[in-house]
């Protein structure tokens, strides 16, 4: 499933289509009054999380990549291949395709639609909202609260496993139960990470710089990752269980350091 950085990405690559207007629309979605949208300016592209967002003269278009959506610009699939869910066609005979994603109308009112604050690519990112929203829900996992979308839109799991492993925190820690220091770098890094991966989407070096997602071994303890479908989610994790905590600490015997709680098996 595309990630924040990857919409932000798509809108880059379609921004050349802000301004002109629509001449024909065409596609499978059923949530689209396609003879509707002939003669609509297209106003603004923006991204919200994982949402790509076209706003119209009196609308706007909502499109989620879900795990496999793709989108071409000035060039359709071959024949015989799933057809296009939204297809548009502007006034200078330039045309863009969406596949096998979700769209949605929504109102043009895109500022009453969305909270920016909530969007970690955004530079209205609050870090602050953040924070009080995950103190509101202490039992959660760490592995869960990464990808709440209404607290961190656009992190996905590629992000999450990373940001974890810089901040050193077990994906089964419970939030209310992690030191309000290491709380506050979850949340710096979830931002910081996001844009680290925007960088190296773009150069196409993004796997070379994974250190924990789809890894085998850790590179700080030169042991094996464990691995395992964890939390509500069931998204897969990949984390060590020596230099990653799981808070709550294990209460330390007389003489000794608080440790991490046993790890159960991964799956």
């Amino acid at each position: 499933m595309p990630e924040g950085p990857s919409i932000v990405i798509l809108r880059e690559q379609v921004a050349q289509f802000e301004g002109r207007t629509i001449v024909r629309a065409e596609g499978s979605s059923k949530d689209v009054a396609m003879d509707e949208l002939a003669g609509q300016p297209v106003l603004a592209l923006r991204s919200f999380g994982k949402h790509f967002l076209i706003r119209l003269g009196d609308r706007a278009l909502r499109i989620h990549l879900l795990m496999f959506g793709t989108y071409l610009i000035n060039e359709t699939k071959a024949a015989g291949r799933a057809g296009p869910r939204l297809s548009l066609f502007f006034d200078d005979g330039s045309a863009l395709h969406f596949y096998t994603c979700s769209i949605k109308t929504i109102s043009d009112d895109l500022d009453n639609e969305y909270d920016w604050r909530g969007d970690v690519m955004n530079d209205a990112w609050s870090a602050a909202l953040a924070l009080k929203k995950l103190r509101t829900q202490p039992g959660t996992l760490a592995c869960d609260a990464l990808l709440d979308q209404t607290i961190f839109a656009g992190v996905g799991n590629i992000i999450k496993n990373e940001v974890l492993f810089r901040v050193r925190i077990h994906p089964l820690s419970t939030v209310g139960d992690i030191p309000a220091a290491k709380l506050r770098e979850l949340l710096a890094q979830a931002r910081e990470y996001s844009f680290d991966f925007l960088e190296w989407k773009k150069a196409g070096t993004l796997k070379q710089h994974w250190l924990a997602h789809t890894r085998k071994i850790c590179p700080r303890c030169n042991i094996s990752f464990l691995r395992g479908h964890l939390g509500k989610t069931a998204r897969r994790s990949f984390y060590c269980a020596r230099c990653q905590l799981q808070y709550p600490l294990t209460p330390p015997r007389s003489g000794s350091t608080p440790r991490s709680r046993k790890t159960p098996p991964a799956s």
